[in-house]
């Protein structure tokens, strides 16, 4: 590793608060599927900036459309009229059953939108008393005070935040039983991620989808989905919601819509979107005219080079090959899982060893849970990138001893 790298991460050591676990990587440009590091060493990007860069990094006609955008408007807040953002909204309307959006800057702002858009509906439409929001154990929504609580997890992530906001009930994953028991005089909704990305890529059931919808009904509660990861082709259809054949009363997206530039959105139903009105709810920078004409472009991309079908292909792919890496090593590899190119490699032991020795063969993937390998590669990949980074976890596991 090159002094330069050295020297980076000194800079950042005075500069920059502690937050981040980084990876030993400065990366200083990239293309395509590919990330180059301070000395040019090309890396294969099974990451794409945590599912962020769905089309490839720094393509030119996203650029190009960045450029014009930015020579003609770039921001005059939410107080005006703006032909970018309602173009955007057409487009995603048009992919879904929602009727309404509003737009953010980030997932976890737009989960905390659905979150306040659940309960004020509640209480300002239906005039009922509602306001707990159920969550699934193992579910990831976010970093705000509001959607860290309904995070389904423990630990560092929510340790020395307290007190928390109130109102968030999180139950086992799969647990009918455990789902129905929490359901109260003040639920409002059950939040779910239809694959959950952080939690170790674990799909939801279909029985337990089904089961989940039938409960909103019986109960007269909102059904929120989290598709700030799995929207956006990831897993093979526009939204991931669309596999199980629902329509979700609030739904949120982010990471690919723009393609690396910040944007969260909160979609709804014309009906659910009566709990909004002017004062309720903000946003100085969410929807502004380069972020809405560069997302507007990558829709169009995601239909025209029908990205959701070549995400499901390449997802397929990816499944096989890691399954023929688990039949050759069933003592290490416990299981795959995934839908489309949200897709998990389970260990059957600390996995970071593995990450890091694939890292060092210069594929570049993610670590979650301990002992599962995240693939989330721009829906650009090639079969033959999936070989070789599969060749790569095979000549690992060779050496690996347990």
């Amino acid at each position: 590793m090159s002094n330069k790298f050295d020297e980076i991460k000194e800079r950042e050591s005075n500069l920059l608060c502690n937050t981040y676990g980084r990876y030993p990587l400065a990366v200083s440009k990239a293309k395509g599927c590919k990330l180059y590091d301070l000395d040019g060493e090309e890396y294969l990007d099974f990451l794409s900036g945590i599912a962020v860069c769905s089309l490839g990094h720094s393509r030119d006609d996203l650029a190009d459309v960045m450029a014009e955008q930015a020579r003609q408007l770039v921001h005059v807040s939410n107080l005006f009229y703006q032909e970018p953002q309602l173009q955007l909204a057409e487009k995603l309307l048009s992919t879904c059953a929602a009727g309404k959006i509003f737009f953010s800057n980030s997932g976890a702002e737009a989960n905390e939108g659905a979150i306040k858009l659940a309960r004020r509906y509640m209480r300002t439409v239906r005039e009922e008393d509602r306001y707990e929001i159920i969550t699934l154990e193992k579910s990831f929504h976010g970093r705000t005070l509001s959607t860290l609580t309904a995070t389904g997890q423990t630990g560092p992530i929510k340790d020395g935040f307290s007190p928390l906001p109130e109102g968030f009930v999180t139950v086992p994953f799969g647990n009918v039983n455990a789902l129905r028991g929490a359901i109260g005089k003040n639920t409002a909704a059950i939040m779910i991620e239809m694959v959950q990305g952080e939690g170790g890529v674990r799909p939801l059931p279909s029985d337990y989808v089904n089961d989940i919808v039938a409960l909103c009904k019986e109960n007269g509660l909102l059904l929120i989905v989290d598709e700030v990861q799995t929207g956006v082709c990831r897993t093979g259809r526009f939204w991931a919601h669309q596999h199980y054949g629902i329509v979700p009363d609030i739904f949120t997206s982010a990471k690919a819509l723009a393609n690396g530039l910040p944007i969260g959105a909160v979609l709804c139903s014309d009906e659910v979107a009566k709990g909004f009105s002017p004062g309720s709810h903000a946003t100085t920078f969410g929807g502004g005219g380069v972020v809405s004409a560069v997302a507007s472009k990558v829709v169009d991309i995601m239909l025209e080079e029908k990205m959701a079908e070549r995400a499901f292909e390449m997802g397929s792919f990816a499944a096989e090959e890691a399954e023929k890496l688990r039949a050759k090593h069933p003592d290490k590899i416990v299981g795959t899982r995934g839908l489309g190119l949200l897709f998990g490699i389970e260990l059957s032991f600390p996995g970071n060893d593995v990450w890091k020795s694939l890292l060092d063969q210069k594929m570049v993937c993610n670590l979650t849970q301990g002992t599962i390998l995240r693939l989330v590669p721009p829906l650009t990949i090639e079969k033959e990138n999936i070989r070789t980074f599969m060749a790569s976890l095979d000549s690992i596991l060779e050496t690996i001893e347990i």
